[in-house]
């Protein structure tokens, strides 16, 4: 079953916790930041993220900053840049919900910081904000968010968090990044491929503009969710038993 820790407020008072929630904030500034900034950049040098090249552009770069500012925050707070990170990670057991909850707040703190600081310093440009496209209705949003978020959970799970991991230490981080950027490229053009609730918020905010918004809240939540109940209670091995000796060892 799924290890869910409630945590204290004694829990925020904690150097190891204060450090982690500024982490919180830094990366997922400079995450968004970079992120936010290159979909800007497309839309004002290679006709943004509806063509092909503006596409290609954002989930390139969304692709390095996850990797990157995952790799710096990894070892301080985990390196979550992203409530639904934390919310799968909290239902195995991995972060208590009080300190979710404070990570929450970094993250949504370092996001907008960071996008209303880019509006600033392009000079009141417009801050691209994550809407459905044109004849995708509310459900297959959330719908789509909810696949590509568990797909982003799964593979933090598969690449980081499992102790089994086959994969070579230190190489969890940018095979998410890898994964972002090939969700962006399969749902940019539907939903935006958010996967990341703070990512949305911090453009909604700077450019006051909520449509869609609940969409890139409840679907990515959901798919968190789902990806960390699934992994921690299939895929996680805990051994109960020794194993017995093999043949060569027996005598």
């Amino acid at each position: 079953m799924a290890k869910i820790a409630l945590g204290s407020r004694r829990e925020a008072a904690e150097p190891d916790c204060l450090r982690a929630i500024v982490a919180e904030i830094i990366c997922t500034f400079l995450f968004v930041f970079a992120g936010v900034g290159a979909a800007m950049t497309a839309g004002k040098m290679i006709g943004g993220t509806d063509s092909i090249m503006g596409l290609t552009a954002v989930a390139v770069a969304h692709a390095l900053v996850v990797a990157v500012m995952i790799s710096a925050g990894l070892h301080i707070s985990g390196g979550h840049l992203n409530p639904a990170v934390t919310l799968g990670l909290a239902i195995g057991g991995h972060i208590t919900i009080f300190r979710s909850f404070l990570y929450w707040i970094a993250q949504l703190i370092g996001s907008s910081l960071a996008c209303l600081l880019l509006k600033y310093l392009t000079g009141g440009m417009a801050v691209p904000v994550h809407t459905l496209a044109a004849g995708m209705d509310s459900l297959q949003g959330v719908i789509m968010e909810i696949v590509l978020t568990f797909s982003l959970l799964f593979t933090v799970y598969a690449t980081i968090t499992d102790p089994k991991k086959a994969v070579p230490a230190g190489y969890g981080p940018t095979l998410v990044g890898l994964v972002v950027g090939a969700n962006i490229l399969a749902g940019g053009p539907f939903s935006g491929a958010s996967m990341n609730p703070a990512r949305s918020f911090g453009p909604a905010l700077a450019s006051w503009d909520w449509t869609d918004h609940w969409v890139y809240w409840v679907g990515p939540l959901i798919g968190g969710g789902l990806a960390g109940v699934i992994y921690d209670n299939f895929f996680v091995v805990t051994t109960g038993h020794v194993a017995l000796p093999r043949a060569e060892e027996a005598f």
